[in-house]
């Protein structure tokens, strides 16, 4: 019996095999794994100037935070890997550990530091107020009482205008937009970082603001990591390295051309200081209120809505060729464009725009979320109003005009009436959509229910929960909008009614 031997190339597979076994027992294979630096994911928020911002050449992240970061990584030798995410994302990422630190001029608070870890301070800075330049009545902290004041979401400035007697705050996503609804008149005050508010006015030429008062608080700036981490020795050890150096001091004065502060190596407001808890019945309360305003929202939005998109659907079927184009176009830029640009657009674009040419225009908040939603949602609905109009047969047009009916008569009594039932069910469609997307006017300070949910998380930092609570009062009412057009659909479905009829008694009545 002969025995077979294994091809050729399994010989040469087995004897690589060995061969790099031996290399990897003489030390001869290097691991690249342990060449490679470790990367660490550092979350910012790119809107936040002189801190992080892009690069309007070359769309890179620049800012002191994100040069101080770099050179915290090359001392530390690890790579940095900038991750951009909202203000009030940051903490919510570092708790689920999704990011390994982040630096976003974060103030060290004893409330943060309950659920996420502070690197050392790296920056000392303070609150301070803008208004204005024509407006003589705020001078102080004491003054904003009563007044309208805009703040950036889970910031400290939120915090302390929370605290002013009488006032409205309106809160926003980023402090340029709190600073633009500054500019167009629209609150009185702005409680911002000093640092962000002084680059806002020398070095990106906002005018018409100016800063009164003194720092209403002396805060310190940490870099924020997960809770428990082991990372926290190391960035400290670099950061204490820089600072030494002179590398922070050069770092410093490139952004700010002045020398910098001392820094204590721990900051004082950790010495007292809890995390607020989760009130559940306060935080329904608030859900509830947040709901109401969505339903407000959706119910006026849809409403005017469905008029201009009839409007719109009958100009598209029109035999005016003029109004079909201009239709087309006004269908197509708001199908084709981001609800969220659209209502930038209105609420911030507009009145800037107005105000440039000498024109004082200012939106009231409600009607500029009413009115880009409407203007969004008429879109929509002039499509599917114009798809079930034109899915009727041509011969239900000629049977309105044998029975000497006008166009009008006809598309009222016999052609829309079928075309309604059949366009229902998307119409269900577009209102559910529209219940979740009022959630975009967060952004232009709407505390609807998302910015309720946005509101808790910044204060308890609990998002799992909250959040969960938020989804599930978003499902109670698309699930209640989804029956009620269920029960609509069924009772114009004519089959259905002719069998209710047929199964209703039928009683006699006895002549004399």
């Amino acid at each position: 019996m002969m025995l077979k031997l294994p091809p050729r190339w399994l010989k040469r597979v087995l004897a690589l095999c060995c061969g790099f076994i031996v290399m990897l027992g003489l030390g001869y294979v290097p691991s690249l794994a342990q060449d490679a630096p470790a990367v660490w994911e550092v979350g910012t928020e790119p809107a936040f100037p002189p801190f992080e911002m892009k690069d309007e050449a070359t769309g890179d992240l620049i800012g002191f935070d994100i040069d101080l970061m770099k050179a915290i990584g090359e001392a530390a030798g690890r790579e940095i890997k900038f991750i951009s995410l909202p203000f009030d994302g940051l903490i919510p990422a570092l708790q689920s550990k999704t990011l390994d630190a982040a630096i976003s001029g974060m103030t060290i608070t004893a409330e943060r530091a309950q659920t996420i870890d502070f690197s050392r301070p790296y920056f000392e800075a303070g609150l301070a107020i803008a208004v204005r330049e024509d407006d003589s009545e705020i001078q102080s902290f004491e003054d904003l009482a009563g007044k309208r004041i805009a703040v950036q979401i889970g910031t400290t400035g939120a915090d302390q205008a929370e605290q002013v007697e009488g006032a409205t705050v309106s809160i926003f996503d980023g402090a340029p937009l709190a600073l633009q609804e500054l500019i167009n008149g629209r609150v009185d005050a702005v409680v911002n970082d000093l640092p962000v508010t002084l680059f806002a006015i020398n070095e990106a030429n906002l005018q018409g603001v100016k800063i009164v008062g003194e720092l209403l608080t002396e805060e310190y700036y940490g870099i924020a990591l997960p809770k428990g981490t082991e990372d926290l020795d190391a960035i400290n050890t670099a950061l204490g390295q820089l600072i030494e150096d002179g590398t922070y001091a050069d770092i410093y004065r490139q952004w700010f051309q002045a020398d910098p502060p001392e820094l204590p190596e721990v900051a004082p407001a950790l010495s007292s200081g809890t995390a607020a808890g989760l009130n559940w019945g306060q935080l329904f309360r608030n859900l509830l209120r947040g709901a109401w305003v969505t339903i407000l929202l959706t119910v006026f939005s849809f409403f005017f809505g469905l008029i201009g998109g009839a409007l719109v659907a009958f100009a598209l079927i029109s035999p005016f060729k003029p109004l079909r184009v201009l239709c087309r176009i006004y269908v197509d830029f708001f199908r084709g464009t981001p609800m969220l640009v659209q209502l930038f657009m209105i609420y911030f674009g507009l009145p800037a725009l107005f105000q440039g040419l000498g024109f004082e225009l200012s939106f009231n908040r409600f009607f500029a979320a009413v009115l880009a939603l409407s203007l969004n949602v008429a879109a929509y609905l002039a499509e599917i109003l114009r798809g079930g109009i034109q899915s009727i047969d041509r011969g239900q047009w000629e049977a309105g005009e044998s029975l000497a009916m006008n166009p009008i008569e006809t598309m009222r009594y016999v052609v829309f009436p079928q075309a309604f039932r059949r366009i229902l069910p998307p119409l269900g469609n577009e209102f559910i959509t529209l219940i979740k997307d009022t959630s975009l006017a967060a952004v232009i300070g709407f505390e609807e229910l998302f910015r309720q949910g946005q509101l808790t998380v910044a204060t308890t930092y609990r998002a799992f929960e909250v959040y969960l609570a938020v989804a599930i009062v978003y499902l109670v009412m698309t699930s209640l909008a989804s029956m009620v057009f269920k029960r609509l659909e069924a009772y114009m479905d004519p089959i259905n009614r002719t069998k209710s009829v047929k199964q209703q008694p039928v009683t006699s009545v006895a002549g004399t």
